[in-house]
């Protein structure tokens, strides 16, 4: 089974880092959060990929063209213009980069990777900044056995604030944030069979309108729920955020 990533926005929310290169190549710890996104997979059994690339495709090229340069210990003569690989740290990976276009929504973006998947394949997809400690072997097999056209992760994202219990016009106790005082959300992590591709027209086409909304209303669309970690990189204090949890060593979704 291969996983699609979209990976071609601007993340303008988080420009402060996205001017630079693509939202899914800002670091956390010193590897790409495309790159944990890559390894959840992978710790679930998967590690087919394609990348729906767009805004500065070339430096999620060059990063993978040049990934055993940055991952192994080399030596280089001189001499005899030599250079020998002293030990590889590649990944088992096979990774597709599929230029989608600059300004194609997500909807297109999946269409126009049509090509690179087996007919009637069914497909995992996600996007390019959130990371989850999710079981998602369980949730391919929840996919299966329900028989429906799409299943998303569904998450509880942590409520930014804290809650106040009031009574009438008197505030009785804090509480500190809690996942439970937020509804669940899309979180991503799709498994989508290829009927999905019928429910998008175009370039033009966001996936999280038009063809989600059909395929609920068409009864084909399942939520498998997922109550525990799940993050997203939408700012510059989420990027921060997630740099804290993984220079701490408590960082949920490192689940490889």
């Amino acid at each position: 089974m291969k996983a699609v990533i979209l990976a071609g926005g601007f993340g303008t929310r988080i420009s402060e880092e996205s001017h630079l290169r693509p939202k899914p190549m800002i670091e956390i710890g010193d590897k790409p959060i495309l790159w944990h996104i890559m390894k959840i997979y992978e710790s679930q059994g998967i590690t087919d990929f394609i990348v729906c690339a767009g805004y500065k495709q070339h430096i999620i090229k060059e990063y993978f063209s040049n990934y055993a340069l940055y991952n192994s210990d080399m030596t280089f003569d001189f001499k005899s213009g030599g250079v020998t690989v002293r030990s590889n740290a590649s990944e088992p990976w096979t990774v597709t980069i599929a230029d989608t276009g600059l300004n194609t929504m997500t909807g297109g973006r999946i269409k126009r990777i049509e090509r690179y998947l087996e007919g009637d394949e069914t497909f995992c997809l996600t996007y390019g900044d959130g990371v989850t400690d999710a079981p998602l072997a369980k949730e391919i097999e929840f996919h299966e056995r329900e028989g429906r056209a799409a299943t998303l992760l569904a998450a509880r994202p942590a409520g930014r604030f804290g809650t106040m219990d009031m009574n009438g016009d008197n505030v009785e106790s804090f509480r500190e944030k809690n996942p439970q005082d937020v509804g669940w959300i899309n979180g991503g992590y799709m498994v989508l069979d290829a009927e999905v591709m019928d429910y998008i027209s175009g370039d033009d086409t966001t996936f999280e309108k038009e063809p989600l909304e059909n395929l609920a209303l068409d009864g084909k669309l399942n939520a498998f729920k997922h109550p525990g970690f799940w993050q997203c990189m939408d700012t510059m204090r989420d990027k921060e955020m997630l740099q804290r949890m993984w220079d701490t060593g408590s960082a949920p979704w490192k689940t490889w």
